[in-house]
């Protein structure tokens, strides 16, 4: 009796790791057809280019690269609608209310809407993509200091260039004072994303443009 179970337990075990194994190969073959046709890569998880309806869409509307927005959303919420900071900013890019109702009277938004709007994807990415506008345009199209001041506000950017402690024309975030590292950190986050963002995009359009002329031989 001990010896038949000992045998029924081993081929019980061979079966459990022949189904690994063929469960592992199946997800690897899954994988590199997907990857091969396009569809997901290593960065794609790391980086990934959700929303792009409206990220697109807003970045023409306001002259906004796609790669800034995306690299604030993933440095800001990880693509997280719902996200709440624990100072209560909201949403993908991480709004907060005083930005919120700057942005609306900006936009001269007459909408019924309160701040709740902004789990909204669509009103979040246009509120966020607007902002960063601004401070681009405000900055001269710095990403650093347009992140800077995103991430501890403008007010405080400013005085750091009034005052001396950053040069704008030549900015690193080394000239921010060390009692400001976290905003120090947060432009490297957002640069590092920004940097990655551009190299995905940057290989998808040449996807696509390799695509439409197999396209065209064809027809």
């Amino acid at each position: 009796m001990a010896k038949r179970k000992k045998k029924n337990e081993a081929a019980k075990s061979a079966i459990l790791a022949i189904m690994a194994i063929i469960l592992a190969i199946g997800v690897f073959v899954c994988f590199m057809f997907y990857k091969k046709k396009g569809y997901i890569g290593p960065q794609e998880f790391t980086y990934p280019t959700s929303y792009e309806e409206y990220v697109l869409k807003y970045s023409r509307q306001f002259n906004v690269e796609p790669e800034f927005i995306y690299a604030v959303i993933k440095t800001e919420s990880g693509f997280d609608e719902n996200a709440v900071s624990n100072v209560g900013a909201r949403g993908l890019m991480q709004l907060m209310e005083d930005a919120y109702s700057w942005v609306k009277y900006r936009l001269g938004d007459e909408s019924e809407y309160n701040f709740d709007v902004m789990f909204d994807p669509e009103t979040n990415i246009k509120y966020g993509t607007y902002y960063l506008s601004f401070l681009l345009e405000k900055y001269d199209g710095s990403i650093d200091l347009a992140a800077a001041a995103y991430h501890c506000g403008l007010g405080l950017v400013d005085s750091w260039i009034e005052d001396g402690t950053i040069n704008p024309n030549d900015f690193s975030t080394e000239q921010i004072p060390d009692e400001n590292d976290q905003t120090s950190h947060y432009i490297k986050k957002v640069r590092k994303a920004y940097d990655a963002y551009k190299s995905i995009l940057k290989e998808d359009k040449n996807n696509g443009e390799k695509g439409t002329e197999k396209q065209s031989k064809a027809a």
